[in-house]
């Protein structure tokens, strides 16, 4: 009898030669259950995806609840649809007053592109700056602004006009110019293995934009939702962004994107041409009715505020001669190691002994620590056990 995993192999198309090849048959807040009854910590919630965990079960009232109202009914932005409608409300009043005109989507990828074309758009100009050791998606335009040349050789020519500069430093800021159409950044780099910035970097940043009229667009894909200890991680640099990319745990577990803008410059997608950017799929209603009811938990829960003594916890464990540095904000951590191969090896042993870890695409010597914000501390400790252990077994 042909087997699960090998239908898998055979059937869906692969990213690598060697997945993980995990069956997972449920998955229960910070736990997933392969098909034998096994229990894996979810460090990574699926990538920054599950921050309330695995079936919240206030997410999935609201997600039966309006799959026996409507799903989809007509592409995007021509019905009026009770859940985009709550949920674009519910994320306008979280956020500072001009960021007050919601386009959802499917994706961070998509959301990226969105922003990208609106602020082209907008602006009239076609120079983009990006970060190195970006990422923002794998699209043609998200991967145009990704800065790292060995995940976008294979696929050139890509977008014109990128120029790049180099994160968290200032000397830079100068290549900023009145030609440029927008500064796409990462408010935390993600895949660069966790890169916090200086406070006084990002508000250096925001003052060039506003000099040279270039729109600030920042991507909390990962790095919003309570992952680093605010709702939105620009809140600890007091600045705003023009134009704001969200995914991952907006939709509580399912797909969704959205970018965020004023009006004044999202109108500018209405005209000349009309139906500028266009989807048929985004802010699904089911997708927008978890999303708002993710967010309700997550402030009603209290979870934000519990994530640096999260955080710090983490840290007090994390401490070993192997160890090279922990790093990050709040529940966005990245452990170093001294290369690749140890690092690799202590995944694989970590996954096997239940503890899910990861590595980042531009930092291959870092563990990704990005456990569902809803991790107690009891399973912090179990955790870090396991992963102290796998150091120590490669020592």
């Amino acid at each position: 009898m042909v087997t699960l995993r090998q239908l898998f192999l055979a059937n869906n198309a692969q990213t690598t030669d060697f997945p993980l090849l995990l069956e997972i048959e449920r998955a229960v807040g910070v736990y997933m259950y392969d098909v034998q009854g096994k229990p894996y910590i979810d460090l990574i919630s699926g990538i920054g995806v599950s921050n309330l965990g695995h079936g919240n079960p206030y997410v999935i009232k609201a997600i039966k609840e309006q799959v026996d109202k409507y799903m989809h009914l007509m592409v995007y932005g021509e019905y009026v649809q009770t859940p985009q409608v709550r949920f674009a409300e519910k994320l306008v009043s979280l956020l500072p007053e001009h960021l007050d005109s919601v386009y959802f989507v499917n994706s961070g990828a998509e959301a990226v592109e969105g922003a990208l074309k609106l602020a082209k758009r907008f602006t009239g100009r076609s120079q983009i700056i990006a970060c190195h050791n970006s990422y923002h998606g794998s699209t043609q335009g998200a991967l145009s602004v990704m800065g790292n040349e060995d995940y976008k050789q294979a696929y050139r020519p890509l977008l014109p006009g990128i120029n790049f500069i180099r994160f968290n430093n200032v000397d830079d800021l100068h290549l900023i110019t009145k030609q440029t159409a927008c500064v796409i950044i990462e408010t935390v780099q993600g895949e660069a293995g966790i890169r916090v910035p200086d406070k006084t970097y990002m508000q250096a940043l925001r003052k060039r934009c506003m000099e040279t009229g270039t729109l600030l667009i920042l991507d909390e894909i990962q790095a919003a939702f309570g992952r680093t200890g605010k709702l939105f991680a620009f809140e600890h640099f007091d600045i705003v962004p023009d134009i704001l990319v969200l995914a991952k745990a907006l939709g509580g577990g399912m797909p969704i994107g959205a970018f965020i803008a004023p009006k004044e410059l999202m109108s500018s997608l209405k005209e000349n041409p009309i139906l500028g950017h266009i989807t048929t799929f985004g802010g699904h209603p089911v997708c927008c009715a978890a999303g708002l009811a993710a967010i309700e938990v997550l402030l009603s829960d209290n979870l934000i505020e519990q994530v640096d003594v999260k955080a710090a916890l983490f840290r007090q464990l994390l401490v070993h001669p192997a160890i090279k540095e922990v790093r990050g904000k709040g529940l966005m951590l990245a452990v170093e190691l001294e290369n690749f191969e140890l690092n690799k090896k202590i995944i694989d042993r970590c996954i096997e002994n239940g503890v899910i870890v990861d590595w980042f695409l531009h930092c291959t010597n870092s563990m990704r620590i990005a456990p569902p914000l809803i991790i107690a501390p009891d399973e912090i400790r179990k955790a870090c056990e396991v992963i102290i252990e796998a150091i120590n077994y490669y020592q």
